[in-house]
């Protein structure tokens, strides 16, 4: 639940997705990509539609996921101009390899540093993976302060 009572929602093709990536085995890499998705009309929804996932350029280890900036933009591009401007740039999400996620200190300065510099519109929302749970944080445009979200079954 979002704290302007709005509902926040990963679609299934986007979960499915990520959920291949979970650290359920020690040789498996942190991961990490885009959320693209929609701003429900005349309410304070919002739906994950797709994701990017780990590309070249991007660097992996296990307790570490980069992002690589133009790969990921380009997936970005076509998104929204395949459906013209519907689908946009929504956060980011990545895994880690513990049951309950909690965010780094790392987690927490790159994405307050995207809130004062992307482009985007009202708000990013922050996914991390845990093995046995996700968590969600949002923040606003051009401000520090993030949020997290509770679930709501």
């Amino acid at each position: 639940m979002r704290p302007s009572g709005g509902i926040f929602q990963i679609g299934e093709k986007a979960l499915e997705t990520i959920l291949t990536f979970i650290q359920d085995e020690p040789h498996k890499l942190e991961s990490g990509g885009v959320l693209l998705g929609r701003h429900i009309l005349n309410t304070n929804d919002i739906v994950v539609d797709q994701v990017t996932i780990p590309i070249t350029g991007d660097r992996r280890r296990h307790s570490s996921f980069f992002r690589s900036h133009g790969p990921h933009q380009v997936q970005i591009n076509q998104a929204w101009d395949k459906s013209k401007g519907t689908c946009t740039y929504l956060g980011e999400w990545h895994t880690h390899a513990e049951p309950v996620p909690t965010p780094s200190v790392i987690d927490r300065v790159d994405w307050q540093r995207k809130l004062l510099v992307d482009k985007f519109s009202e708000c990013l929302f922050f996914l991390i993976f845990g093995t046995e749970s996700i968590c969600v944080w949002e923040g606003g445009y051009r401000s520090i302060f993030l949020r997290q979200l509770r679930r709501v079954d």
